[in-house]
Order: structure tokens, then C-alpha cells, then sequence
């Protein structure tokens, strides 16, 4: 058997050797594992054993001669988190947004209309790797800043370059609703997708800002046959306007259970319910509704939902690429909302991030729980830091929802790959990605450097 490492020397190892370790078995040991699968619960002091990029065995007293051992005592093991809904475009725009100096719907749109297909392409590459630093191992993007195929190919490639797993739902060149998408390249890159990709491709949908404009509902409609057809899934925003927008999908026959509806803050009752009843799906976000102000996302308003998750709604309107900070702003917009501190249950917080995420991008069968045949997409939380010091024991699912920070995540694995160890990302060469960052948003946003 391989020896095992201490911590800080197997992270040094996987930062040389780089994809070579990463190809190898592994077997965790010795976690607390949260499966987040609700008929096996927590595991204390269990071992998972990935072979192959999937979890091959759970339990006690694991033995595998030819895997690498990765310490796990002392630290909680849990399924990554999945952001059901970004903007990865839009992360070199951050700070950009200065509330009354500055609001983000036309800045950003000012900004991505400067975007090169290399500005696109750094945008989304340093957007998946803060959200895999973040314990966030799958993503939902609506890129919808597709100005030339060059464009597309360039946010395709930025999330592949990652390792994230995910879906990008391709979008329109931006948010006016007044160009088609094309369905040419939509067309090109779905037939270009292998059954195994780790990035799918989906549609990235918007309904006419003008409901009376009869040309423009053509074109809208045309792009969702077309995805039907494809059988590829479709995301759409529901705010601003949310009431008659959300009217206009059910009116119009568009829920179908590949259809994620995004945000819909204030939907009524019977909205929701014809949602549920089209198997229909709900991305909420929590950080960025109330940063643009279009009202607070009460999660007891859709507790008749049944496919749901959260979402970070792009790094730089949510600030960062946070969960933790997500799930917590959505336990005490509840709690305050409800003027009780036992309306939010931080159990079921950590289902939407990992499980109900994972059945909103329809990768139930893949990811969301740790559980033998799924992909090894996992996060090892150490409980050594500061801020998560004074546990007493018990279950952990308030510390890490009222407590825990990305910081405090050791180890993330997706597909049984590592792409952070010892609390640093493995073959991402950060200074590089971080110099061409600033150069890109300085170029995007107009300032001169100092």
C-alpha cells in the first residue's frame, strides 16, 4: 500500500506532479461523511474509496493497495456544492457595481459589449475556478454574451479548461431580448457533445421584454422548438416583472420538466404550483434579488416546489463565489422574514446546495449525494480554522451553514480528479490567470491602470 502523506506534502505532491496523481484511485479516510442522501444520513469515521472518477465504496476499514490515502479525521466530508444558476461572464466586472454610482444591469451591459472572445474566456475560466475554491464542483451558466461564435467557443473552452462540471446554457449576444441567438452554433456545439462530457450544453432563454411584439415571440419561439428538439434543457429568468413573465410561460405552454425557471421572487401560489405540476424547475438566488433590489427570497414561499437549488447568479453581483455565505443570507432573510429563529432548518440548506441542485440541472443520478456508483464530486471541510473553532459535536449542519467560509474547505474532487488540496488549486496557475484578470476588466471597464 502507498503510504499516506501528511497533509501538507500530498498537497505539494498533487501541485508537482500535477495530472498524474490526480489520475490515481483514491481513498479517503476516516471523514465524517455528510452522504446528504437522506435514507443512510452521516457516517462517522468512514472511509470512500473513488475508483475510475466514481465513488466505488463507503464504509469502515477500507483497503486498497494501489490508492493514494487522503486524510480525512477531524474534517467533515461532503458532496460539492452545485450553483444552479451563474453569470461567469460578468466576473472580471466586480467592484463595478457601486449601488446608486453605478447599478449593475447597465454597467455590466456596457462591459460585456467591450468583451473580446479572450476577455469571455478569462471572465468565465477565473469564474469556475473561484467557484471550485469555493467547494462549488457544478455549474449552471446562462451565458447570454454570445456576440460571434468566437464568443461561444471561448466561454465553452473556459469551462472545460476548469475541470468544474456542468451545463452552459447558450445564450443571445445580450440582455435586450431585440437579437436571435444562433441556433446555428447551438446546433454545432450539442452535436459535438459526447454522452460522457462534463460540460453539457443547454439554452440560455429570455422572453420578450415587449409581450405585444408578435416578430420578437417568433423568434423567442423558434429558439425554444429548437432546443426541444435538441432535447437539451432551457433556463429562463422570471423577474423584473415577474408576475406577467411567469403568466406568460404558462399561458404559452413553455414548463416542461427540462425548463428552469430562475429567481421568481413574488410568484403566486398558483404559479408555483403550475410549475410543480409541469415537473418544472426553480433556481433561486438569494444575494443577488435583494442586491439589485427586486425583493427577498423567503424560502417558505416555495416549499411546494419540489425541484429546487440555490445559485450564486455570477461571482461579482453575489460579491463571491460563496454557498456557505448564499445558504446563510438565505437562513436569515427566513428568520427575519418570520421573526423566528427556528424557521430555517440549516439541514435543509445544505440539501438544496448539493442534492436539490443536482436535481435541478437534472444530474440526480450523477452527483448531489455520496453514494457507490455516483461521480466522485466531494469536498473535505476542515474544522481547524478560527471562525469554526468551539464545535462542540453533535450535527454539523448549523456550523457549516452559519460559520463555515470556502477558506476552511481542504480538498475538492470532481470526477474523482483533485482540483484543490490543502486548501490550494492544483495546475491552475493563479498568478497568470490573475494578471490577465486585471488586465481584462481594466480594458472592459475603462479605468487606466495605476
Amino acid at each position: 500500500m502507498k503510504t499516506s502523506l501528511p497533509m501538507f506534502l500530498v498537497g505539494a505532491a498533487l501541485l508537482v506532479s500535477g495530472s498524474t496523481a490526480q489520475a490515481e484511485d483514491i481513498l479517503i479516510r476516516g471523514g465524517y461523511v455528510m452522504t446528504m442522501d437522506a435514507g443512510v444520513g452521516d457516517l462517522e469515521n468512514t472511509d470512500i474509496l473513488i475508483r475510475n472518477g466514481r465513488i466505488s465504496g463507503i464504509g469502515k476499514g477500507l483497503n486498497a493497495s494501489d490508492a493514494t490515502i487522503v486524510d480525512a479525521r477531524e474534517a467533515i466530508v461532503l458532496p460539492g456544492f452545485v450553483d444552479t444558476h451563474s453569470h461567469l461572464y460578468t466576473t472580471t466586472m466586480r467592484g463595478q457595481f457601486r449601488n446608486g454610482d453605478g447599478q449593475f444591469f447597465p454597467v455590466s451591459s456596457k462591459a460585456a459589449a467591450k468583451m473580446t472572445p479572450e476577455d469571455v474566456e478569462t471572465a468565465m475560466h477565473l469564474g469556475a475556478v473561484e467557484l471550485i475554491q469555493a467547494g462549488i464542483t457544478t455549474t449552471a451558466d446562462f451565458f447570454d454574451n454570445v456576440s460571434s461564435p468566437a464568443h461561444g467557443e471561448a466561454g465553452l473552452r473556459a469551462l472545460q479548461r476548469s475541470g468544474i462540471r456542468g451545463t452552459l446554457y447558450y445564450g443571445g449576444p445580450d440582455r435586450s431580448t431585440k437579437h436571435p441567438i444562433n441556433l446555428d452554433q447551438l446546433r454545432m456545439l450539442v452535436s459535438r457533445q459526447k454522452d460522457d462530457a462534463q460540460i453539457g450544453i443547454g439554452l440560455a432563454w429570455r422572453l420578450p421584454r415587449d409581450r405585444e411584439d408578435a416578430r420578437n415571440w417568433a423568434m423567442r419561439q423558434r429558439e425554444f422548438d429548437t432546443a426541444r428538439e435538441l432535447e437539451i434543457p432551457v433556463q429562463v429568468h422570471v423577474s423584473g416583472e415577474p408576475g406577467p413573465m411567469f403568466d406568460a410561460l404558462i399561458e404559452r405552454g413553455y414548463l416542461f420538466p427540462s425548463l428552469t425557471v430562475v429567481h421568481a421572487t413574488d410568484a403566486s401560489a398558483a404559479q408555483l404550483q403550475a410549475l410543480e405540476s409541469a415537473g418544472a424547475r426553480l433556481a433561486l438566488t438569494p444575494i443577488s434579488e435583494q442586491r439589485v433590489g427586486y425583493g427577498l427570497t423567503r424560502l417558505d414561499h416555495y416549499a411546494g416546489v419540489s425541484r429546487r437549488g440555490l445559485g450564486i447568479d455570477g461571482n461579482s453581483l453575489a460579491g463571491s463565489a460563496d454557498m456557505f455565505a448564499t445558504m446563510r443570507f438565505a437562513a436569515l432573510t427566513l428568520s427575519g422574514a418570520r421573526r423566528s429563529e427556528a424557521a430555517p432548518d440549516a439541514r435543509s440548506l445544505l440539501e438544496l446546495a448539493t442534492r436539490g441542485g443536482s436535481e435541478v440541472i437534472g444530474l440526480a443520478d450523477e452527483i448531489g449525494t455520496l453514494k457507490v456508483g455516483k461521480r466522485a464530486d466531494l469536498q473535505i471541510i476542515r474544522l481547524d480554522s478560527l471562525n469554526l473553532a468551539g464545535f462542540g459535536g453533535g450535527d454539523p449542519s448549523a456550523l457549516l451553514v452559519y460559520s463555515a467560509r470556502p477558506s476552511d474547505i481542504d480538498t475538492v474532487l470532481v470526477s474523482g480528479k483533485i482540483l484543490k488540496r490543502n486548501g490550494q488549486m492544483v495546475d491552475a496557475d493563479l498568478p497568470q490567470l490573475l494578471q490577465a484578470a486585471e488586465a481584462s476588466s481594466r480594458a472592459i471597464s475603462g479605468e487606466p491602470k495605476p
